[in-house]
């Protein structure tokens, strides 16, 4: 599967509703940004089980915004709905290898226990 735009009305179903979501933030103007692309195209040719999305911060500012976004090219990676990786930068083609295959050996389950005593934390200091 190529690549495909994410816009604020579909990335959290999106993210949500796949197990694995790489996200490309991206502008026209940005030299690093347009080195970044063709290499990460040719990982979505190469994984077709996972979901490659690409935002324009230009055209989705507010997204961009929301998730924290101060540099780009920035990759995000979502597993099971939770924010994973997060760097900016262009990376080579075998740092992407190293990200896909690094999200694709995560024991979730122990990151969604990490998360759930993290709100149980929470919760009590809240409520303390």
């Amino acid at each position: 599967m190529a690549t495909r735009a994410l816009a604020a009305a579909d990335f959290t179903q999106t993210v949500l509703d796949n197990d694995i979501v790489l996200v490309d933030f991206w502008a026209a103007w940005c030299g690093p940004c347009r080195q970044f692309a063709p290499v990460f195209e040719a990982a979505s040719e190469k994984h077709p089980e996972l979901v490659f999305g690409k935002v324009d911060t230009e055209a989705e500012r507010d997204l961009a915004g929301a998730a924290g976004i101060t540099s780009i090219p920035t990759l995000m990676a979502f597993r099971e709905g939770v924010l994973v990786f997060s760097q900016p930068g262009a990376l080579p083609a075998a740092a992407l290898e190293q990200v896909i295959d690094g999200v694709k050996g995560l024991d979730m389950a122990a990151i969604h226990a990490e998360i759930a005593a993290q709100s149980g934390a929470n919760t009590a200091a809240a409520e303390g």
